[in-house]
């Protein structure tokens, strides 16, 4: 479940390599959780980049396009709802970031990944706490992965109309728990989370 892209006229195992690693979608009770990972080259540096929450949409979609653009590689995956109840959300977390990485054209030698936990990699790698205001590959998977989870929650939007995940995109606004408890869960919620286990009587 990865979706990569790459272009790159650098050597295959360039020491330099680092690739930046992020997540969206930790926290909905709908739709899968997303990871990027994003090789930028050496010293580059895309203004606007930082922390995908606190960039506005449309600035979030030009960025896109940029990265994709001058970035070395990058990959796209994700957990979809069901790993998530089956792994816990950690560890589909790190699922998905193992596989953003693995999809990457061009193999890093080195990892930075936004957060506290790492997930286990054929590389070195260090989990950066703030790692999305500090480092441009992490910041540009950040905006890489909100992106891409925005497009597919619109997506499942148009097949279960009922909950607005087009509007809060499957967090747990008071709106799609009236929903929820209105409807009943579709199939992408994801049922080891509250209010979902509340609903199905497993919590």
């Amino acid at each position: 479940m990865s979706h990569p892209g790459a272009q790159s006229a650098l050597p295959l195992f360039d020491p330099g390599l680092v690739a930046g690693v992020d997540e969206a979608g930790r926290g909905p009770l709908a739709g899968p959780v997303v990871a990027a990972a994003v090789v930028l080259p050496a010293d580059y540096l895309l203004p606007g980049l930082g922390d995908s929450k606190a960039v506005p949409e449309k600035a979030r979609n030009r960025l896109e396009t940029d990265i994709r653009r001058v970035a070395v590689s990058w990959a796209v995956a994700w957990a979809d709802p069901a790993e998530i109840d089956c792994l816990n959300i950690l560890n589909a977390t790190l699922l998905s970031m193992r596989r953003a990485v693995e999809g990457l054209g061009v193999p890093p030698r080195h990892v930075v990944v936004d957060g506290n936990r790492c997930p286990r990699l054929d590389c070195t790698a260090e989990a950066v706490v703030g790692g999305d205001r500090l480092h441009a590959a992490i910041s540009a998977a950040s905006i890489l992965a909100k992106v891409a989870r925005d497009r597919m929650m619109l997506r499942l939007a148009e097949i279960y109309p009922v909950y607005g995940l087009a509007r809060h995109k499957g967090y747990p606004t008071q709106a799609h728990v009236t929903a929820l408890r209105q409807h009943g869960p579709c199939p992408v919620h994801r049922r080891s989370f509250r209010p979902v286990a509340e609903l199905l009587g497993v919590a």
